[in-house]
């Protein structure tokens, strides 16, 4: 029994497709559209072959055009297992649908010009929706950061109690590192090119065969081809491939974003442990087979699962493009195959669970409240101390004393009993303060510093201009999403 002959569910099915990655992610990688690509190549190039003088029937593009979507993928594995060549099968395939074009199919090229165009093809429209569910990403977040820009939240550096900040703050954190992002990816949408007409060695002698030794009808061979498939410009020169330095860049990016979407997830899961600001939780959701009580921030625990795939997987187009032969060597190509859709694939589920997760945040003030509260005091000592020395104290005497009651209080606190160092300084004469006067310097708005206002500038000056520009073309780009929990 072959692999083809088994049962489908006795094949194993990749999680991307099955349980994470959305349909028009999928669809892109799909064999319809890569197939559907090739012809599009092929006709591309057989319509400016003819513009520039080959005789190139009319009726043979005709044909070619009609038959652009009917691809019967049964025919073309018929073929493929006889001739062991997947691009001629679809040649043959291809002349099956348009018989007068038989003849003039792939005339002059390679199988690099069908694959590694079409590769460039796919990369120009997996990173054109992957920056269209970072944009919704970035759009959930805004509105979480605007409404909750004000509300004072003890800040954290190496996990330890550190000056309070802001909940919207904190999430500025999150969008600016995807705005980041975003430039990159427009830089590598902007600077991506197409391979474009260079024969088997990348030198074009097929095609300056074909054209009688005529230069400038071989630059604009390859001009028109790469402007009918919607590219500006081609790389200046290629072997038989274009660079995989451009896998290497494309998947940096898309490293890049993971590793952004990863920092979300891990601050998530800390804050849920905190029990400040959590993920959604259905109704119905079961948190642990065996605790009924959990709720696990498992949303967040499965974008840092995707988002590791997606770094980790940057290793493979950084060994490829170093270890690629003169002009061609074909050990990139099973890799490329896998690494390539995978890293697209991943990184779009873990968007997805990103917009679904940032429009469903929970904050929970009162805790919020109650843990800043706790930590506050210890806050508060520089400017319960200014205000003593302001009063006539002697400032190095009372820092000492305020060194001595905050690990005094400390100490308390890893006994299990709670603060008391608002009492301490009280019941200290030498800081003339009494409870009642130092509550009122611990307001916890006043140790946020500008946090509300850079929140309110960094939405009006660096997101929202953003957000008016793409995201109304980008909602007709997306379905919602299916999350999996």
């Amino acid at each position: 029994m072959t692999t083809s002959d088994l049962p489908e569910l006795l094949r194993y099915r990749h999680p991307l497709t099955t349980r994470y990655a959305s349909r028009e992610m999928q669809t892109v990688f799909s064999p319809l559209n890569r197939f559907g690509s090739w012809r599009q190549l092929w006709l591309a190039l057989a319509e400016s072959q003819a513009e520039l003088g080959l005789p190139i029937p009319g009726e043979a593009l005709e044909q070619m055009r009609r038959s652009l979507e009917s691809i019967d993928l049964d025919r073309a594995a018929e073929y493929e297992s006889r001739f062991r060549h997947d691009v001629m099968a679809h040649v043959h395939l291809f002349g099956d649908d348009a018989p007068a074009a038989r003849g003039i199919i792939h005339l002059g090229a390679t199988s690099a010009f069908i694959g590694d165009n079409t590769d460039l093809i796919l990369h120009r429209e997996a990173l054109t929706l992957i920056r269209a569910r970072l944009i919704r990403c970035v759009e959930a977040l805004a509105a979480f950061a605007r409404e909750w820009r004000d509300l004072p939240t003890l800040a954290y550096t190496h996990f330890q109690p550190a000056q309070p900040t802001t909940v919207g703050k904190r999430a500025t954190l999150w969008i600016q590192d995807l705005m980041l992002d975003l430039e990159e990816l427009a830089f590598r949408l902007d600077t991506l090119r197409f391979r474009g007409v260079r024969g088997t060695t990348g030198s074009q002698a097929s095609f300056l065969e074909l054209f009688q030794g005529d230069h400038e009808a071989v630059d604009e061979l390859d001009r028109r081809v790469g402007e009918k498939m919607g590219f500006r410009e081609t790389y200046g020169v290629s072997g038989q491939t274009y660079t995989r330095k451009v896998d290497l860049a494309i998947q940096g990016t898309l490293a890049g974003v993971a590793a952004s979407l990863s920092k979300f997830g891990h601050d998530l899961r800390l804050l849920a442990h905190l029990r400040e600001v959590e993920e959604p939780f259905e109704a119905e959701q079961i948190g642990s087979s065996a605790m009924p009580y959990k709720r696990n921030p498992m949303r967040a625990e499965r974008i840092c699962a995707l988002t590791r795939h997606v770094i980790t997987l940057f290793q493979d187009p950084a060994i490829t493009a170093a270890t690629q032969w003169l002009e061609r060597s074909l050990d990139d190509s099973a890799n490329r195959r896998l690494s390539i859709p995978d890293a697209f694939l991943a990184l779009d589920g873990a968007l997805v669970l990103t917009e679904n997760v940032a429009r469903g945040l929970s904050v929970n003030p009162a805790v919020v409240a109650r843990n800043l509260e706790e930590h506050l005091p210890f806050m508060a000592t520089e400017t319960i101390l200014m205000h003593a020395v302001s009063a006539g104290g002697d400032r190095q005497e009372l820092h000492e004393r305020i060194r001595q009651h905050a690990h005094g209080a400390a100490a308390e606190m890893k006994a299990g009993s709670e603060s008391d160092l608002v009492e301490r300084i009280a019941g200290d004469a030498a800081f003339g303060m009494d409870r009642e006067a130092i509550e009122a310097l611990m307001d916890a708005r006043r140790f946020v510093g500008r946090a509300p206002e850079q929140v309110d500038r960094f939405l009006r000056e660096w997101v929202d201009p953003v957000l008016e520009v793409h995201l109304e073309s980008v909602q007709s780009l997306l379905d919602e999403a299916e999350v999996r929990v």
